[in-house]
């Protein structure tokens, strides 16, 4: 068993034996005032556009405003700490995604561990990662990108939103099952990396749906496969990478955590009202809008995929060598 699965489980059992008492009255009356929501990212970034979405949703259901909050820095991990070391009362959630997992590996010398820290309250949505290349890249799937990548050793550059970004973890995934020779172009966010694809200084890139959609509508950039297992509604027509690597997955995931310690009936409570979310047409559609899937699940089935994802994404990020810029 993994060290995350068992941090994991432990924890999960000794919130059950927690005292419950002051804690279900605490239930009853929650939120009695505002709920902060940390953002890791600056304002106008999908994870910010999401957690302003989820938290509308949540200040209609329980009937107090949801402030988010922005503290970006340190590849998310200044936000994290904020939570970390905030009061485990309910009022201070934190928008989860998978920089969270990645950054677990990627920085040797956090203040917190993220999966002992932070409780799992609920999953929103995973988000496929999509694989693109210049228009002017000769390959129009995903085999032929692999084998045009094996005819050129080290001449073919993947792009990537920076050291430890989703976006590199993806391509050096892709790498080491591939078992192909190309160069990692990490860039200051995914904007410049998109920009010199479009211009042809780079030949590929893995990136959100969010930042390139738009790009694949109207045919600037090529896709060859997303990176979830299935396919995206939102790119019906696009093969997963799973059909020509088989097991690779990538998905980019969003969900919503606490500080450890937090009331279990706090935490229930905010996991049934984000999961009544998924059954609402208007949200289950603006999730839709920004080429995610919804996923609904208990506290538990958040905790283990977040205990799964970071020992997947460690194995990456130590074979491929990453260090945070």
């Amino acid at each position: 068993m993994t060290l995350a699965r068992r941090q994991f489980l432990r924890l999960a059992a000794g919130a059950a034996t927690f005292p419950a008492l002051s804690s279900a009255a605490l239930a009853q009356t929650y939120p009695s005032r505002p709920v902060r929501v940390i953002v890791g990212f600056a304002a106008g970034g999908g994870v910010d556009i999401l957690a302003r979405l989820i938290g509308q949703w949540l200040s209609e259901r329980l009937g107090q405003p949801l402030i988010v909050e922005n503290r970006p820095g340190a590849g998310s991990n200044l936000g994290t700490e904020a939570v970390v070391k905030a009061p485990p009362d309910g009022y201070t959630l934190l928008l989860v995604n998978s920089a969270n997992a990645i950054n677990a590996t990627l920085y040797d010398n956090l203040n917190f561990n993220f999966i002992r820290d932070i409780a799992p309250v609920a999953s929103i949505m995973r988000q496929p990662q999509v694989m693109l290349v210049n228009a002017s890249v000769p390959a129009k799937s995903v085999p032929e990108f692999i084998a045009y990548a094996k005819a050129n050793p080290g001449t073919i550059t993947i792009a990537s939103a920076g050291n430890g970004a989703p976006s590199q973890l993806a391509g050096e995934l892709f790498k080491i099952m591939t078992g192909i020779n190309v160069i990692d172009v990490p860039y200051r966010g995914v904007a410049p990396a998109l920009t010199d694809l479009l211009a042809g200084q780079v030949h590929a890139i893995f990136t959100s749906t969010i930042s390139s959609i738009e790009y694949i509508r109207s045919d600037k950039l090529r896709a060859l496969a997303v990176t979830t297992a299935v396919r995206s509604e939102a790119l019906p027509d696009i093969p997963t990478m799973g059909d020509f690597v088989p097991g690779y997955e990538a998905s980019q995931w969003y969900g919503v955590g606490v500080p450890s310690r937090t009331p279990a009936e706090v935490v229930e409570k905010l996991n049934r009202e984000i999961n009544t979310a998924f059954a609402d047409p208007k949200m289950k559609r603006r999730i839709l809008d920004l080429g995610g899937i919804a996923i609904a699940g208990s506290p538990m089935d958040f905790g283990k995929f977040i205990a799964d994802e970071t020992e997947k994404l460690g194995k990456v990020t130590r074979a491929a060598k990453i260090k945070p810029e």
